[in-house]
Protein backbone atom coordinates (compact mmCIF):
# COMPACT_ATOMS: atom_id res chain seq x y z
CA UNK A 1 0.00 0.00 0.00
CA UNK A 2 1.38 3.41 -0.92
CA UNK A 3 1.26 5.89 1.96
CA UNK A 4 1.03 9.67 1.54
CA UNK A 5 3.89 11.87 2.67
CA UNK A 6 3.76 12.99 6.31
CA UNK A 7 3.69 16.59 7.50
CA UNK A 8 5.48 15.79 10.82
CA UNK A 9 3.25 17.35 13.50
CA UNK A 10 4.65 18.71 16.72
CA UNK A 11 2.81 16.16 18.84
CA UNK A 12 1.44 12.66 18.61
CA UNK A 13 -1.12 10.76 20.73
CA UNK A 14 -0.05 9.79 24.21
CA UNK A 15 0.41 6.15 23.27
CA UNK A 16 3.01 7.18 20.71
CA UNK A 17 4.63 9.81 22.94
CA UNK A 18 5.26 7.27 25.69
CA UNK A 19 8.66 5.69 24.93
CA UNK A 20 7.70 2.40 26.54
CA UNK A 21 4.04 2.10 25.58
CA UNK A 22 2.87 0.21 22.50
CA UNK A 23 1.60 2.50 19.79
CA UNK A 24 -2.02 2.43 18.78
CA UNK A 25 -2.76 1.21 15.29
CA UNK A 26 -4.21 4.40 13.89
CA UNK A 27 -2.86 7.45 12.13
CA UNK A 28 -1.94 10.57 14.04
CA UNK A 29 -3.85 13.55 12.77
CA UNK A 30 -2.09 15.06 9.80
CA UNK A 31 0.79 12.61 9.65
CA UNK A 32 -0.43 9.99 7.23
CA UNK A 33 1.92 7.55 9.00
CA UNK A 34 0.36 4.49 10.61
CA UNK A 35 1.92 3.19 13.82
CA UNK A 36 1.24 -0.50 14.48
CA UNK A 37 0.63 -2.38 17.71
CA UNK A 38 2.74 -5.54 17.78
CA UNK A 39 4.48 -7.69 20.37
CA UNK A 40 7.97 -6.82 21.57
CA UNK A 41 8.90 -10.51 21.57
CA UNK A 42 10.25 -10.68 18.02
CA UNK A 43 12.57 -7.63 18.36
CA UNK A 44 13.76 -8.97 21.71
CA UNK A 45 14.56 -12.37 20.21
CA UNK A 46 16.47 -10.75 17.35
CA UNK A 47 18.44 -8.63 19.81
CA UNK A 48 19.15 -11.68 21.98
CA UNK A 49 20.45 -13.66 19.00
CA UNK A 50 22.72 -10.78 17.97
CA UNK A 51 23.99 -10.49 21.55
CA UNK A 52 24.97 -14.16 21.58
CA UNK A 53 26.72 -13.89 18.21
CA UNK A 54 28.79 -10.86 19.12
CA UNK A 55 29.58 -12.02 22.65
CA UNK A 56 30.71 -15.42 21.40
CA UNK A 57 32.90 -13.90 18.70
CA UNK A 58 34.51 -11.21 20.84
CA UNK A 59 35.21 -13.48 23.80
CA UNK A 60 36.71 -16.16 21.60
CA UNK A 61 38.76 -13.60 19.68
CA UNK A 62 40.18 -12.40 22.99
CA UNK A 63 40.77 -15.97 24.17
CA UNK A 64 42.77 -16.74 21.03
CA UNK A 65 44.88 -13.58 21.47
CA UNK A 66 43.19 -11.65 18.69
CA UNK A 67 42.69 -8.53 20.82
CA UNK A 68 45.43 -5.96 21.37
CA UNK A 69 46.81 -3.42 23.79
CA UNK A 70 45.81 -0.79 21.25
CA UNK A 71 42.90 -0.49 22.06
CA UNK A 72 41.42 -3.06 24.44
CA UNK A 73 44.34 -2.78 26.85
CA UNK A 74 44.06 1.01 26.92
CA UNK A 75 40.33 0.97 27.61
CA UNK A 76 40.80 -1.80 30.15
CA UNK A 77 43.21 0.43 32.07
CA UNK A 78 40.77 3.34 31.78
CA UNK A 79 37.84 1.38 33.20
CA UNK A 80 40.04 -0.15 35.90
CA UNK A 81 41.00 3.39 36.94
CA UNK A 82 37.35 4.39 37.24
CA UNK A 83 36.67 1.25 39.27
CA UNK A 84 39.49 2.27 41.62
CA UNK A 85 38.07 5.83 41.90
CA UNK A 86 40.85 7.34 39.80
CA UNK A 87 40.62 9.42 36.67
CA UNK A 88 41.37 7.38 33.54
CA UNK A 89 45.02 6.91 32.66
CA UNK A 90 46.88 4.32 30.63
CA UNK A 91 50.44 3.06 30.87
CA UNK A 92 50.04 1.46 27.44
CA UNK A 93 49.09 4.76 25.81
CA UNK A 94 52.47 6.28 26.79
CA UNK A 95 53.98 4.37 23.86
CA UNK A 96 52.58 6.99 21.48
CA UNK A 97 52.47 9.94 23.85
CA UNK A 98 53.66 13.36 22.62
CA UNK A 99 57.40 13.90 22.70
CA UNK A 100 58.63 15.10 26.06
CA UNK A 101 56.04 13.18 28.08
CA UNK A 102 57.77 11.49 31.03
CA UNK A 103 54.88 10.30 33.19
CA UNK A 104 54.13 6.71 34.06
CA UNK A 105 50.57 6.74 32.67
CA UNK A 106 49.04 8.94 30.00
CA UNK A 107 45.89 10.90 30.97
CA UNK A 108 43.18 9.56 28.69
CA UNK A 109 41.01 12.64 29.06
CA UNK A 110 43.78 14.39 27.15
CA UNK A 111 43.36 11.91 24.29
CA UNK A 112 39.58 11.72 23.81
CA UNK A 113 36.63 13.00 25.84
CA UNK A 114 34.72 9.87 26.87
CA UNK A 115 33.41 10.25 30.45
CA UNK A 116 30.65 7.77 29.57
CA UNK A 117 33.22 5.03 30.28
CA UNK A 118 32.75 5.72 33.98
CA UNK A 119 29.47 3.79 33.71
CA UNK A 120 31.51 0.61 33.33
CA UNK A 121 33.49 1.27 36.52
CA UNK A 122 31.00 -0.32 38.96
CA UNK A 123 30.58 -3.35 36.70
CA UNK A 124 34.35 -3.80 36.44
CA UNK A 125 34.68 -3.46 40.21
CA UNK A 126 32.30 -6.40 40.63
CA UNK A 127 33.91 -8.43 37.83
CA UNK A 128 37.49 -7.18 37.38
CA UNK A 129 38.18 -8.70 33.99
CA UNK A 130 38.72 -6.99 30.67
CA UNK A 131 36.15 -9.33 29.13
CA UNK A 132 33.53 -7.17 30.85
CA UNK A 133 34.22 -4.49 28.25
CA UNK A 134 33.70 -6.93 25.40
CA UNK A 135 30.42 -8.16 26.85
CA UNK A 136 29.27 -4.60 27.49
CA UNK A 137 29.99 -3.68 23.88
CA UNK A 138 28.00 -6.69 22.65
CA UNK A 139 25.11 -5.72 24.93
CA UNK A 140 25.13 -2.11 23.68
CA UNK A 141 24.97 -3.34 20.09
CA UNK A 142 22.14 -5.70 20.98
CA UNK A 143 20.23 -2.88 22.68
CA UNK A 144 20.48 -0.83 19.49
CA UNK A 145 19.23 -3.83 17.49
CA UNK A 146 16.13 -3.99 19.68
CA UNK A 147 15.49 -0.26 19.23
CA UNK A 148 15.87 -0.36 15.45
CA UNK A 149 13.80 -3.54 15.08
CA UNK A 150 11.09 -2.06 17.30
CA UNK A 151 11.06 1.15 15.26
CA UNK A 152 10.63 -0.84 12.04
CA UNK A 153 7.92 -2.95 13.64
CA UNK A 154 5.97 0.10 14.81
CA UNK A 155 6.21 2.13 11.61
CA UNK A 156 6.04 -0.43 8.81
CA UNK A 157 2.89 -2.34 7.91
CA UNK A 158 4.24 -5.80 7.09
CA UNK A 159 4.38 -8.18 10.08
CA UNK A 160 7.93 -9.37 9.34
CA UNK A 161 9.44 -5.92 8.87
CA UNK A 162 10.82 -5.63 12.39
CA UNK A 163 12.59 -9.00 12.21
CA UNK A 164 13.98 -8.48 8.71
CA UNK A 165 15.31 -4.98 9.32
CA UNK A 166 16.49 -5.86 12.82
CA UNK A 167 18.55 -8.77 11.49
CA UNK A 168 19.87 -6.70 8.60
CA UNK A 169 20.94 -4.02 11.04
CA UNK A 170 22.43 -6.44 13.56
CA UNK A 171 24.52 -8.15 10.89
CA UNK A 172 25.55 -4.92 9.20
CA UNK A 173 29.25 -4.60 8.36
CA UNK A 174 29.75 -1.45 10.45
CA UNK A 175 28.66 -3.12 13.67
CA UNK A 176 30.69 -6.22 12.93
CA UNK A 177 33.81 -4.12 12.45
CA UNK A 178 33.17 -2.40 15.79
CA UNK A 179 32.83 -5.69 17.67
CA UNK A 180 35.78 -7.31 15.90
CA UNK A 181 38.27 -4.59 16.83
CA UNK A 182 38.60 -4.79 20.60
CA UNK A 183 36.44 -2.30 22.53
CA UNK A 184 35.75 1.37 21.83
CA UNK A 185 33.78 4.10 23.50
CA UNK A 186 31.64 4.64 20.39
CA UNK A 187 29.79 1.46 21.35
CA UNK A 188 27.78 3.73 23.66
CA UNK A 189 26.91 6.03 20.76
CA UNK A 190 25.27 3.22 18.79
CA UNK A 191 22.20 2.73 21.06
CA UNK A 192 22.04 6.46 21.83
CA UNK A 193 21.77 7.28 18.14
CA UNK A 194 19.22 4.51 17.65
CA UNK A 195 17.13 5.87 20.52
CA UNK A 196 17.39 9.44 19.26
CA UNK A 197 16.38 8.44 15.73
CA UNK A 198 13.51 6.28 16.96
CA UNK A 199 12.21 9.16 19.06
CA UNK A 200 12.39 11.35 15.95
CA UNK A 201 10.40 8.78 13.97
CA UNK A 202 7.82 8.62 16.78
CA UNK A 203 7.48 12.39 16.93
CA UNK A 204 8.89 12.60 20.47
CA UNK A 205 11.00 15.64 19.76
CA UNK A 206 12.15 16.47 23.31
CA UNK A 207 13.15 12.86 23.93
CA UNK A 208 15.06 12.87 20.64
CA UNK A 209 16.93 16.00 21.73
CA UNK A 210 17.84 14.45 25.09
CA UNK A 211 19.16 11.24 23.57
CA UNK A 212 21.14 13.15 20.95
CA UNK A 213 22.53 15.59 23.51
CA UNK A 214 24.03 12.73 25.51
CA UNK A 215 26.36 11.97 22.59
CA UNK A 216 28.74 14.71 23.78
CA UNK A 217 29.67 12.42 26.69
CA UNK A 218 30.79 9.63 24.34
CA UNK A 219 33.40 11.31 22.15
CA UNK A 220 34.24 14.86 21.19
CA UNK A 221 33.46 14.53 17.46
CA UNK A 222 29.86 13.41 18.09
CA UNK A 223 28.91 16.90 19.25
CA UNK A 224 28.74 17.88 15.58
CA UNK A 225 26.26 15.07 14.91
CA UNK A 226 24.15 16.25 17.85
CA UNK A 227 24.19 19.81 16.49
CA UNK A 228 22.93 18.64 13.08
CA UNK A 229 20.23 16.67 14.88
CA UNK A 230 19.20 19.92 16.53
CA UNK A 231 18.86 21.57 13.14
CA UNK A 232 16.51 18.78 12.05
CA UNK A 233 14.42 19.24 15.19
CA UNK A 234 13.93 22.98 14.73
CA UNK A 235 11.38 22.24 12.03
CA UNK A 236 9.24 20.24 14.45
CA UNK A 237 10.01 21.59 17.94
CA UNK A 238 11.75 24.94 17.74
CA UNK A 239 12.73 25.18 21.40
CA UNK A 240 14.16 21.65 21.63
CA UNK A 241 16.04 22.03 18.35
CA UNK A 242 17.63 25.36 19.24
CA UNK A 243 18.54 24.11 22.72
CA UNK A 244 20.21 20.99 21.30
CA UNK A 245 22.11 22.99 18.67
CA UNK A 246 23.40 25.44 21.25
CA UNK A 247 24.28 22.78 23.82
CA UNK A 248 26.08 20.53 21.34
CA UNK A 249 28.01 23.39 19.73
CA UNK A 250 29.12 24.99 22.98
CA UNK A 251 30.01 21.62 24.51
CA UNK A 252 32.14 20.64 21.52
CA UNK A 253 33.98 23.96 21.46
CA UNK A 254 34.69 23.77 25.19
CA UNK A 255 35.81 20.14 25.09
CA UNK A 256 38.11 20.53 22.07
CA UNK A 257 39.33 24.02 22.88
CA UNK A 258 39.57 23.91 26.68
CA UNK A 259 39.02 20.57 28.41
CA UNK A 260 41.21 18.27 26.30
CA UNK A 261 44.12 20.76 26.09
CA UNK A 262 43.87 21.35 29.85
CA UNK A 263 44.50 17.66 30.52
CA UNK A 264 47.08 17.24 27.78
CA UNK A 265 50.70 17.34 28.99
CA UNK A 266 51.66 19.46 25.98
CA UNK A 267 48.61 21.71 26.30
CA UNK A 268 47.06 20.89 22.92
CA UNK A 269 44.46 18.67 21.30
CA UNK A 270 46.63 16.36 19.24
CA UNK A 271 44.08 15.24 16.63
CA UNK A 272 43.75 18.70 15.06
CA UNK A 273 47.18 18.39 13.47
CA UNK A 274 47.99 14.81 12.53
CA UNK A 275 51.40 14.05 10.94
CA UNK A 276 50.19 12.44 7.71
CA UNK A 277 51.06 13.62 4.24
CA UNK A 278 47.77 12.92 2.46
CA UNK A 279 45.38 15.47 1.00
CA UNK A 280 41.67 15.69 0.29
CA UNK A 281 42.03 14.15 -3.18
CA UNK A 282 43.98 11.11 -1.94
CA UNK A 283 42.54 7.72 -1.12
CA UNK A 284 39.23 7.91 -2.95
CA UNK A 285 39.28 4.28 -4.08
CA UNK A 286 39.23 3.37 -0.38
CA UNK A 287 36.86 6.16 0.64
CA UNK A 288 34.45 5.10 -2.08
CA UNK A 289 34.23 1.61 -0.58
CA UNK A 290 32.95 3.10 2.67
CA UNK A 291 30.31 5.15 0.87
CA UNK A 292 29.22 2.25 -1.33
CA UNK A 293 28.97 -0.15 1.60
CA UNK A 294 26.85 2.38 3.49
CA UNK A 295 24.52 2.90 0.54
CA UNK A 296 24.31 -0.83 -0.22
CA UNK A 297 22.81 -1.88 3.13
CA UNK A 298 19.91 0.53 2.62
CA UNK A 299 19.69 0.12 -1.18
CA UNK A 300 20.45 3.83 -1.48
CA UNK A 301 17.21 4.87 0.21
CA UNK A 302 18.91 6.75 3.07
CA UNK A 303 19.51 9.65 0.67
CA UNK A 304 15.75 10.28 0.61
CA UNK A 305 15.36 10.91 4.33
CA UNK A 306 16.27 14.06 6.29
CA UNK A 307 17.85 11.75 8.86
CA UNK A 308 20.55 11.00 6.30
CA UNK A 309 21.96 14.46 7.03
CA UNK A 310 23.17 13.09 10.36
CA UNK A 311 25.78 11.10 8.46
CA UNK A 312 27.52 14.20 7.18
CA UNK A 313 29.60 15.25 10.24
CA UNK A 314 31.25 11.84 10.67
CA UNK A 315 31.74 11.34 6.94
CA UNK A 316 33.15 14.86 6.60
CA UNK A 317 35.91 14.51 9.18
CA UNK A 318 36.78 11.00 8.05
CA UNK A 319 36.96 11.65 4.33
CA UNK A 320 38.88 14.91 4.74
CA UNK A 321 41.33 13.53 7.29
CA UNK A 322 44.98 13.07 6.28
CA UNK A 323 45.02 9.84 8.30
CA UNK A 324 44.27 6.86 5.99
CA UNK A 325 43.09 4.75 8.94
CA UNK A 326 39.84 6.74 8.90
CA UNK A 327 38.98 6.26 5.23
CA UNK A 328 37.98 2.64 4.78
CA UNK A 329 35.10 0.48 6.01
CA UNK A 330 37.39 -1.39 8.40
CA UNK A 331 37.84 -0.71 12.11
CA UNK A 332 35.20 0.88 14.33
CA UNK A 333 34.73 4.29 12.76
CA UNK A 334 31.63 3.39 10.73
CA UNK A 335 29.61 2.01 13.64
CA UNK A 336 27.96 5.37 14.42
CA UNK A 337 26.74 5.60 10.82
CA UNK A 338 24.76 2.35 10.93
CA UNK A 339 21.85 3.30 13.27
CA UNK A 340 21.40 6.56 11.36
CA UNK A 341 21.32 4.75 8.02
CA UNK A 342 18.72 2.23 9.18
CA UNK A 343 16.56 4.87 10.83
CA UNK A 344 16.60 6.73 7.51
CA UNK A 345 15.61 3.47 5.81
CA UNK A 346 12.60 3.06 8.11
CA UNK A 347 11.69 6.68 7.51
CA UNK A 348 11.53 6.35 3.71
CA UNK A 349 9.78 2.97 3.84
CA UNK A 350 7.03 4.31 6.06
CA UNK A 351 6.44 7.07 3.50
CA UNK A 352 5.67 4.49 0.86
CA UNK A 353 8.95 3.98 -0.98
CA UNK A 354 8.69 0.63 -2.76
CA UNK A 355 11.46 -1.63 -1.43
CA UNK A 356 10.96 -5.18 -0.12
CA UNK A 357 11.94 -5.31 3.55
CA UNK A 358 14.08 -8.36 2.89
CA UNK A 359 16.48 -6.48 0.58
CA UNK A 360 18.64 -4.94 3.36
CA UNK A 361 18.85 -8.36 5.02
CA UNK A 362 19.97 -9.96 1.77
CA UNK A 363 22.68 -7.32 1.37
CA UNK A 364 23.97 -7.96 4.91
CA UNK A 365 23.98 -11.69 4.26
CA UNK A 366 25.81 -11.26 0.95
CA UNK A 367 28.50 -9.24 2.71
CA UNK A 368 28.73 -11.68 5.62
CA UNK A 369 31.46 -13.95 4.12
CA UNK A 370 33.79 -10.94 4.07
CA UNK A 371 32.94 -9.87 7.64
CA UNK A 372 34.25 -10.98 11.06
CA UNK A 373 31.24 -13.07 12.13
CA UNK A 374 32.09 -15.57 9.40
CA UNK A 375 34.76 -16.88 11.78
CA UNK A 376 32.07 -18.41 13.98
CA UNK A 377 31.62 -21.24 11.47
CA UNK A 378 35.33 -21.79 10.84
CA UNK A 379 36.54 -24.81 12.91
CA UNK A 380 40.01 -23.38 13.37
CA UNK A 381 38.57 -20.32 15.10
CA UNK A 382 37.62 -22.50 18.06
CA UNK A 383 40.89 -24.46 18.32
CA UNK A 384 44.01 -23.35 20.16
CA UNK A 385 47.31 -23.71 18.38
CA UNK A 386 50.86 -23.87 19.76
CA UNK A 387 51.08 -20.08 19.88
CA UNK A 388 48.04 -19.75 22.17
CA UNK A 389 49.31 -22.52 24.45
CA UNK A 390 52.75 -20.91 24.68
CA UNK A 391 51.25 -17.49 25.34
CA UNK A 392 49.15 -18.74 28.25
CA UNK A 393 52.16 -20.47 29.77
CA UNK A 394 54.18 -17.26 29.43
CA UNK A 395 51.51 -15.08 31.03
CA UNK A 396 51.27 -17.50 33.96
CA UNK A 397 54.90 -16.67 34.78
CA UNK A 398 54.05 -13.05 35.57
CA UNK A 399 52.98 -12.51 39.20
CA UNK A 400 50.00 -10.36 40.14
CA UNK A 401 50.84 -6.73 40.77
CA UNK A 402 54.03 -6.80 38.72
CA UNK A 403 55.17 -4.02 36.41
CA UNK A 404 55.27 -5.51 32.93
CA UNK A 405 56.26 -4.51 29.42
CA UNK A 406 54.14 -6.61 27.05
CA UNK A 407 53.80 -6.78 23.29
CA UNK A 408 50.59 -5.55 21.70
CA UNK A 409 48.86 -8.94 21.42
CA UNK A 410 49.62 -9.98 25.01
CA UNK A 411 49.04 -6.70 26.85
CA UNK A 412 45.23 -6.91 27.27
CA UNK A 413 45.57 -10.25 29.05
CA UNK A 414 47.57 -8.64 31.86
CA UNK A 415 45.86 -5.30 32.51
CA UNK A 416 43.49 -6.77 35.08
CA UNK A 417 46.25 -7.89 37.45
CA UNK A 418 49.42 -5.97 36.59
CA UNK A 419 50.70 -2.53 35.60
CA UNK A 420 51.28 -2.95 31.89
CA UNK A 421 53.34 -0.88 29.47
CA UNK A 422 53.62 -1.60 25.79
CA UNK A 423 56.95 -2.90 24.52
CA UNK A 424 58.23 0.20 22.73
CA UNK A 425 61.22 2.50 22.59
CA UNK A 426 62.03 3.85 26.04
CA UNK A 427 60.15 1.19 27.98
CA UNK A 428 63.39 0.08 29.72
CA UNK A 429 64.08 3.62 30.90
CA UNK A 430 60.82 4.48 32.64
CA UNK A 431 60.96 6.51 35.89
CA UNK A 432 59.55 3.43 37.64
CA UNK A 433 61.19 0.49 35.85
CA UNK A 434 59.36 -2.60 34.65
CA UNK A 435 60.28 -5.95 36.17
CA UNK A 436 59.08 -8.31 33.45
CA UNK A 437 59.01 -8.36 29.66
CA UNK A 438 56.53 -10.63 27.87
CA UNK A 439 56.55 -10.56 24.07
CA UNK A 440 55.39 -12.34 20.98
CA UNK A 441 58.32 -11.97 18.58
CA UNK A 442 55.90 -11.88 15.63
CA UNK A 443 54.09 -8.81 16.93
CA UNK A 444 54.64 -5.99 14.45
CA UNK A 445 53.36 -3.01 16.46
CA UNK A 446 55.13 -0.76 17.16
CA UNK A 447 57.32 -1.57 14.15
CA UNK A 448 60.64 -3.12 15.20
CA UNK A 449 60.01 -2.54 18.89
CA UNK A 450 59.96 -6.16 20.06
CA UNK A 451 63.34 -7.17 18.65
CA UNK A 452 64.94 -3.92 19.76
CA UNK A 453 63.71 -4.14 23.35
CA UNK A 454 64.71 -7.81 23.63
CA UNK A 455 68.24 -7.03 22.47
CA UNK A 456 68.65 -4.11 24.84
CA UNK A 457 67.19 -5.96 27.81
CA UNK A 458 69.39 -9.04 27.37
CA UNK A 459 72.36 -6.71 26.86
CA UNK A 460 71.61 -5.24 30.27
CA UNK A 461 71.52 -8.64 31.93
CA UNK A 462 67.84 -9.50 31.90
CA UNK A 463 67.28 -13.24 32.29
CA UNK A 464 65.22 -15.26 29.81
CA UNK A 465 62.88 -17.44 31.87
CA UNK A 466 60.56 -18.71 29.13
CA UNK A 467 60.72 -19.14 25.38
CA UNK A 468 58.34 -21.24 23.27
CA UNK A 469 56.83 -20.82 19.82
CA UNK A 470 58.00 -17.21 19.54
CA UNK A 471 56.70 -16.19 22.99
CA UNK A 472 59.53 -14.91 25.22
CA UNK A 473 59.55 -13.88 28.88
CA UNK A 474 62.43 -11.93 30.44
CA UNK A 475 62.88 -10.99 34.08
CA UNK A 476 65.04 -8.24 35.50
CA UNK A 477 68.01 -9.52 37.49
CA UNK A 478 67.09 -7.42 40.49
CA UNK A 479 63.52 -6.89 41.60
CA UNK A 480 62.46 -3.26 41.81
CA UNK A 481 60.25 -1.89 44.60
CA UNK A 482 58.38 1.17 43.26
CA UNK A 483 58.54 4.35 45.27
CA UNK A 484 55.12 5.85 46.05
CA UNK A 485 56.48 9.34 45.49
CA UNK A 486 57.32 8.59 41.86
CA UNK A 487 54.02 7.15 40.72
CA UNK A 488 51.98 9.18 38.26
CA UNK A 489 48.67 10.27 39.79
CA UNK A 490 45.84 12.72 39.29
CA UNK A 491 44.13 15.29 41.38
CA UNK A 492 40.34 15.06 41.22
CA UNK A 493 39.92 18.64 40.03
CA UNK A 494 39.88 20.18 36.58
CA UNK A 495 43.47 21.26 37.10
CA UNK A 496 46.86 20.39 35.64
CA UNK A 497 48.06 16.87 36.28
CA UNK A 498 50.22 16.27 39.31
CA UNK A 499 53.43 14.43 38.53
Amino acid sequence: MRLPSPSFPTSLPAAVADPVADAVADSAAGTGVTVHRRSRTAPALVAGAVLLLYAAHSLREHRRFGTTGYDLGIFGQAVRAYAEFRLPASEIRTATAPSGFTGDAYPLLADHFHPVLALLGPLYRLFPHVEVLLLAQSALIALSVYVVARAAQRHLPRPGAGVAIGLAYGLCWGLQQLAAFDFHEVAFAVPLLALACRAHLDGRWVAAACWAGSLVLVKEDLGATAAVFGLLLIRHHRRAGIALCAFATVSTVLVVGVVLPAWAPDGRYGYLDQPHGYGLLDGWPVKSLTLLALLAVTAGTLLRSPLGLLLLPTLAWRLTSPNPAYWGPELHYSAVLVPIAFAALVDVLRRGVRLPHVVPLLVSLLLLPAQPLRDLVVPGFWRDGPRQVAARAALARVPDGARVAASNGLAPHLVDRARVHLVADGVLDLPTPVEWIVVDTRDAFPPGAVDGVLRRAEGRGWRRVHAADGIVVLRAQRAYVPSPTRQYTYSFTVAPLIV
